[in-house]
């Protein structure tokens, strides 16, 4: 399996393959659940490559370390899972 940092790389730098609309899934503790944002409303930050910033609908800035990362969907279809053994929350 491609590492999470490898295949967000491609998206952002490979235009022919960043073409559609792509879905983060990423795990986060207070939902207990995994939770998903459009591609289009991460921002990466340059302080911490480790991480990507969301804002929520309050306002407040979330950064959310790649290891909580999930599962990435393409146009509606996956195309990345984390595999289940490397499944537990963090």
């Amino acid at each position: 399996m491609i590492p999470i940092h490898d295949l967000l790389s491609r998206i952002r730098w490979d235009a022919d393959f960043a073409r559609g609309r792509f879905v983060i899934g990423y795990w986060d503790r207070m939902a207990a659940g995994v939770l998903h944002a459009d591609l289009r409303e991460i921002t990466w930050n340059a302080d911490n490559p480790a991480f990507f910033d969301l804002v929520d609908e309050a306002g407040r800035v979330h950064s959310i370390p790649f290891h909580r990362v999930r599962e990435v969907w393409r146009n509606g279809r996956l195309i990345w899972q984390r595999h289940p053994a490397h499944d537990v929350p963090a």
